[in-house]
């Protein structure tokens, strides 16, 4: 029997743009998906997929999930002609949009194969073949999501002449966090294409967002580095104004991001692809935290409490 694990993540800012060659801030969070592998008798392989879900999630990735899967075997050169497989995935992060849920399936399905099959794969090569998992749901993934649940932590991430990079953030300390879900499952592909027809449309009008997105995120990370919570809380809001002109956000992801803000949080915006899924709002302190949490959970939304930075 093999196992793995991957994190769960949170972009702060970047998002949909990385295959832009927009730079993003990402960070994983403790909520992991962990994936079991078992040998057994016969051809093929089954799935039983025991992740809490947002309704109606699992079902509507379903071919993608299969295709997923399909593509970390044949990269991985598994074949289960001859070897059957049963998966297994459970684990503490939900499984919706927004949180990376694809991409930390992707990872730790990659690192269970590699413990079950005893290949001795480096960190490098499980990220990459994560990667190759995440082209079923995202079309052409940037890498910024399986990348996060891969290695941990929060970084600055950026697609460069086609390379991936990234650099470790170091913060004084965790940052508290609220991620909100709209209960509204979004399709990554479908958003991509979206973002491609705005900078087809009105190509100057798309790169003066680009420019001031990339200036943001630069702002954020400096803002970081130097513990100015304030002013990240302050640029992710302004951001998230930049999303809903672009009709990247959702009337639920407002709602939410309005309750955050009217709350104490420092700054609320979308988090991932849009349109659905989970917003993120940056809280100065457990109290605020608690509280932005629970008005959301009165409200009818299911809300993840987590940490960003540190340890």
């Amino acid at each position: 029997m093999g196992v793995g694990e991957g994190y769960g993540k949170t972009i702060l800012i970047g998002d949909q743009f990385v295959v832009q060659g927009i730079p993003a801030i990402v960070s994983s969070i403790s909520y992991k998906t962990i994936a079991v592998v078992e040998k057994i008798e016969g051809k093929g392989w089954s799935l039983d997929d025991r992740r809490t879900e947002v309704p109606g999630y699992k079902k509507s990735k379903e071919k993608q999930q299969v295709e997923s899967i399909n593509r970390i075997l044949d990269v991985m050169k598994i074949d289960t002609e001859k070897q059957g497989l049963k998966i297994t995935f459970n684990g503490d992060l939900l499984a919706g949009s927004g949180v990376g849920a694809s991409a930390a399936s992707c990872v730790s399905l990659a690192r269970a194969l590699n413990d079950e099959f005893g290949l001795g794969l480096p960190i490098e090569r499980i990220n990459e073949i994560a990667w190759e998992g995440e082209f079923a749901y995202h079309g052409i993934p940037s890498g910024v999501d399986n990348t996060a649940s891969c290695y941990g932590g929060l970084m600055f991430f950026q697609l460069k002449n086609r390379e991936k990079t990234f650099e470790r953030i170091e913060v004084k300390k965790p940052i508290d966090i609220v991620l909100g879900n709209s209960g509204v499952s979004a399709n990554t592909a479908l958003l991509d294409s979206l973002v491609e027809k705005q900078r087809e449309n009105d190509p100057d009008l798309f790169e003066s967002r680009m420019k001031k997105i990339t200036r943001q995120v630069e702002e954020v990370r400096k803002a970081l580095l130097e513990f100015d919570l304030e002013k990240v809380g302050s640029i992710m809001t302004e951001n998230h104004g930049i999303l809903i002109d672009m009709g990247l956000s959702h009337p639920k992801l407002i709602q939410l991001c309005n309750l955050a803000l009217e709350n104490g949080a420092l700054g609320a915006k979308l988090t991932g692809g849009g349109m659905g899924g989970f917003m993120i709002a940056l809280v100065p302190d457990r109290e605020i935290q608690e509280r932005v949490s629970a008005l959301m959970e009165a409200g009818g939304f299911y809300t993840i409490k987590a940490t960003i930075g540190g340890s």
